[in-house]
């Protein structure tokens, strides 16, 4: 598997440097990437969360609540858009046929409508609590608007008896390869907070969505700039369990270091995992060596010029649709005469 790395809109609280450490003064807007992750699966893309999408950028007033949008001032640029990247790596948007969510948050999950024919996995209690809307917060980090494609969403409350590296975890998703792509329950942000764990190319790789905000709250001496920590508490639903929530994490990176993890905020993060600013869409792949063989099926009338398309994994022809009226069948038919060849005995 390969993983590419989008930021899908930032977003801007005020803290300046106490929120991303480079910004100048402090009564400025800070910047919060979006970190998600594109996977080339063999079998199409998985996306672990989705970040802002094409409806929160063409009509915020509906869909983002009022306090978000003067808190946080998203960066609302439809390149920036999930969609918008992918499309230009090369893919379509209907190659995403799996969206890993580490939560609803709407700026984790904005972006499920442009990917209306993908599955959604994502943790029960996280769908029962965001669903009931039980009060003033909750309605405003949580946008039913978002969610068109409830009907494909598969929720998981059952853990697996095999943990993942000493953490528990679900390891069987519906439609997914077992033990390639692995949810781990790291409540406190939110009650269903998810880590998502991909096994890739060079290692796994574990997205923590929200579990932390600042990268170095990993590190043995654990510590995080004063407007990241702020942002933690205030959005926490259960301070405690994010506590727990971000030990277990230091403890599995200590024992596993050779694990790559991230999270959803941190741009100093985001760019030195990514190798480019956070403010750019996501660079062309490079496409594999192609086999007319492994080509989808692409039907054009001809004459037309076929469009370079991106490496498929699917396998098919290519088919031309000819006019009968005017293609020439001549260079292909039998000298006259000839007779017809007689089956082998």
């Amino acid at each position: 598997m390969r993983i590419h790395r989008l930021n899908c809109i930032s977003t801007r609280p005020f803290g300046g440097r106490l929120i991303d450490g480079t910004t100048r003064g402090v009564m400025t807007r800070g910047r919060c990437v979006s970190h998600c992750l594109v996977i080339e699966t063999g079998d199409g893309l998985l996306l672990v969360d989705t970040g802002l999408g094409m409806g929160d950028v063409m009509d915020p007033e509906r869909r983002l609540a009022p306090a978000a949008r003067r808190l946080l001032a998203p960066d609302l640029r439809p390149e920036m858009t999930a969609v918008r990247q992918i499309e230009g790596m090369g893919f379509r948007a209907d190659d995403v046929r799996d969206i890993v969510l580490t939560h609803l948050d709407f700026d984790q999950a904005g972006g499920l409508d442009d990917f209306p024919h993908a599955r959604v996995h994502l943790f029960a209690k996280e769908v029962e609590y965001a669903a009931a809307q039980a009060n003033w917060g909750a309605k405003q980090r949580y946008r039913p608007m978002q969610w068109n494609t409830r009907p494909r969403w598969i929720q998981y409350d059952a853990l697996s008896d095999v943990p993942w590296k000493g953490m528990p975890c679900v390891r069987d998703l519906t439609g997914l390869p077992p033990d390639v792509i692995v949810l781990l329950p790291l409540q406190g942000h939110t009650p269903g907070h998810a880590g998502v764990a991909i096994s890739a190319e060079n290692g796994w790789h574990l997205h923590c969505g929200d579990a932390y905000m600042d990268a170095r709250e990993m590190g043995v001496d654990p510590h995080g700039r004063f407007g990241m920590q702020f942002y933690e508490k205030f959005t926490a639903v259960d301070r405690a369990q994010y506590a727990h929530s971000q030990q277990r994490l230091r403890l599995m990176h200590y024992k596993h270091p050779d694990v790559i993890m991230n999270c959803a905020k941190d741009p100093g993060e985001f760019e030195r995992l990514a190798g480019r600013a956070a403010h750019l869409p996501a660079d062309p792949i490079t496409p594999l060596a192609r086999d007319p063989y492994v080509e989808k099926i692409v039907r054009k009338r001809a004459g037309e010029t076929a469009e370079p398309t991106p490496t498929r994994t699917a396998t098919g022809l290519e088919v031309v649709h000819h006019d009968p009226a005017t293609f020439d069948l001549e260079p292909f038919a039998a000298p006259r005469g000839s007779a017809p060849p007689q089956p082998s005995s």
